[in-house]
């Protein structure tokens, strides 16, 4: 009996202190949206008073304070292309404050609302979900779902027309707007079938497109952040190593690249080595950069509805037209069921026209993506800047499904389109239905580049931080071309690239048409050697009867390895310009730049179950590049660290061993 009463009063003196916890703090939650009430992404959130607070709204535009001293305060919410919201929050002990907030464009008045307060229960449990027209989806994460409330237009603005196109109306298309269906999923991809081991005596020219494509990257981040391996065709391994900025020399004299090569050994098969060929493109540091003719061509189909597509469109088309000056225009075309101009080419420095322009589009109806197309480049050719940029930006999941929805015409129109030396940059959002294999074919037959937004943070990257790689381009139809020696090299192999080959006689075809480097961009590939007298794995050729072995030059015996071409035109030009380098076959010790390189094609290597993957593996790609990690101002090369140790932990969970060498 006396053991049962002392147990009582424990339970007691336990239980009373967690209570009074409980009722002593407060909790500020909320929800920020745009004026037509879709959720906003990446907005900072910052509380002052008795204590200060930071947070970034998720993919859901919430955010949530807990466990604050009572107390007056004031929430600022701030995001590019918004004004800033203030608004008073006074928080009490055991109380909730719900807000919704709804930021505006430019200079224009911000709303806050006051949904409710409710009783702290437990200072533990997640937040409520809120009113925002979404469920689902993870903070940081890409959410799909219901589309969001209908669009509201800004204070004071008058009804707009789209001009062209099949009929008039506001900026939305008619039609409702098209939920997303679950677990349904029709996104695309291109099979990769992987470049194996070419015999040098058989083979010795290796001729390629270069590629500054980084989308693959940010859909794999995609996948993995949602818990799931990607499927095969969505790893392209140039495309993740491109990613990624290294330490290239800038070039020196005229030519609008440097050059880099390294020698060193295969991580993962010790036999044979791993060259490396770097591009690094001019910086635009002492000289304004050229002004820029953008039209911004947006799907505004109803499988755009859902906040991981248009409503992420807007807010990053927003920090686009940040970065812009009055040197800068900008024009809005919209397409759907039909297409229409929403915005007619406009000064740069005209943001808040831009941003109410960029606010009202709604989404719904079917997508006529050609003949968005067709204006987006009409519109683009009658303002066109000599000597400056003329860029489509297409804003799209590249879901075409009304008028050319033919991948190889939609192709063939952008070919003739890009004769006009307007350049095509692709922008692919969402979930389920994403066409990745045709955006990324838009934009490499476009002379442009093909990004994949998953997150607003990305976005910032793509269009503010490498705004010049992205828009401005310095050299057209880049080609590389290379020349293995016989004495020294047995076989090789190109890592990845697959869609980018060229045959050997296109390298000085100037009709020929490759890939573009942008200002400050940098380019890398990597070839798998084995060296001779080592043995190639993989099936032979019998010896030919009608011809004898090639015979070699002088030079083959000097001891260089490879002969590295690489063919360019100008931006404006018609006749490409060559440039050389020599890689002798002297091996160094690992740098900073094969080290990290090497890793993030180990990690692909992995993903896409390579069959000359060796001995690769997700831990082993993470431990080499957290050794050659360098320098990381913005945190890429440790997400990365971390993506690679994620799909370790996912392969693990399938029975896939993973190990350390």
């Amino acid at each position: 009996m006396r053991t049962r009463i002392w147990a009582s009063v424990v339970v007691v003196v336990f239980v009373i202190p967690v209570l009074a916890a409980q009722v002593e703090f407060g909790t500020v939650t909320g929800i920020v949206t745009d004026a037509s009430g879709a959720p906003l992404a990446g907005v900072t959130v910052t509380l002052t008073g008795p204590e200060k607070r930071s947070a970034v709204t998720n993919n859901r535009g919430e955010f949530s304070f807990v466990g604050l001293r009572p107390g007056a305060y004031e929430l600022e919410t701030t995001s590019s292309g918004f004004a800033t919201s203030r608004h008073k929050v006074a928080v009490s002990a055991g109380r909730r404050e719900r807000l919704t907030i709804q930021m505006s464009v430019g200079a224009l008045q911000e709303t806050v609302v006051v949904t409710g307060e409710t009783p702290v229960v437990d200072a533990q449990r997640s937040t409520a979900t809120l009113r925002t027209g979404v469920e689902g989806g993870v903070a940081g994460g890409v959410v799909g779902g219901l589309p969001a409330p209908p669009a509201a237009q800004p204070a004071g603005a008058a009804p707009v027309r789209v001009q062209g196109g099949q009929g008039s109306g506001r900026y939305s298309p008619s039609g409702p707007p098209i939920r997303q269906a679950g677990p349904f999923n029709t996104e695309a991809y291109d099979s990769v079938e992987e470049n194996r081991f070419r015999r040098v005596e058989a083979d010795p020219l290796s001729t390629f497109s270069i590629d500054v494509d980084t989308a693959s990257y940010a859909n794999v981040r995609r996948f993995l952040t949602d818990g799931g391996l990607p499927p095969p065709g969505a790893v392209r391994i140039e495309e993740l190593v491109n990613y990624f900025r290294f330490d290239y020399p800038q070039p020196s004299g005229q030519a609008p690249f440097s050059i880099t090569t390294e020698l060193t050994a295969c991580p993962w098969n010790p036999r044979h080595r791993l060259a490396l060929i770097g591009l690094q493109g001019r910086e635009i540091r002492d000289r304004e950069p050229a002004s820029r003719n953008l039209v911004f061509l947006i799907d505004v189909s109803g499988s755009m509805t859902p906040p991981d597509k248009l409503p992420l469109v807007r807010t990053a088309m927003r920090m686009l037209t940040d970065v812009l000056t009055e040197r800068d225009r900008v024009a809005i075309v919209v397409y759907a069921g039909a297409s229409g101009l929403v915005l007619p080419s406009t000064s740069g420095d005209q943001k808040e026209r831009i941003h109410q322009a960029l606010a009202r589009l709604e989404a719904g109806g079917s997508t006529n993506g050609a003949s968005g197309i067709r204006l987006a480049y009409q519109m683009a050719r009658s303002n066109f800047i000599p000597g400056g940029v003329n860029r489509v930006v297409l804003a799209t999941d590249g879901d075409f499904n009304v008028g050319v929805t033919n991948q190889s015409e939609l192709v063939r129109l952008i070919e003739q389109e890009r004769e006009s030396g307007i350049f095509l940059s692709v922008l692919g959002v969402g979930t389920g239905n994403l066409k990745d294999s045709t955006m990324e074919k838009l934009a490499d037959k476009g002379n442009g580049n093909y990004s994949y937004l998953d997150t607003l943070h990305e976005a910032r990257k793509v269009l503010v931080r490498e705004a010049g790689g992205t828009l401005d381009t310095i050299a057209k139809d880049v080609k590389i071309q290379v020349e293995f020696n016989p004495r020294e090299v047995a076989a090789y192999r190109l890592i990845g690239y697959e869609n980018r080959l060229l045959r050997n006689e296109d390298f000085n075809d100037d009709k020929k048409d490759a890939g573009e480097i942008g200002a400050g961009h940098s380019v890398t590939a990597l070839y798998e050697i084995v060296p001779v007298g080592v043995e190639i794995d993989g099936p032979t050729v019998d010896p030919l009867k009608y011809q004898r072995e090639t015979r070699t030059t002088r030079v083959a015996s000097s001891g260089e390895l490879l002969t590295v071409k690489v063919r360019y035109k100008a931006p404006d030009g018609d006749t490409s310009q060559l440039l050389t380098r020599v890689l002798m076959n002297r091996a160094s010790a690992m740098t900073a730049n094969v080290g990290f390189a090497s890793a993030v094609a180990e990690f692909g290597m992995v993903l896409r179950d390579s069959p000359d993957r060796g001995s690769a593996s997700f831990l082993a790609a993470a431990e080499r590049a957290r050794r050659f990690r360098g320098e990381d101002k913005e945190g890429y090369r440790t997400e990365f660290i971390q993506l690679s140790e994620r799909a370790a932990d996912l392969r693990s969970r399938d029975g896939w061993r993973e190990s350390r060498r």
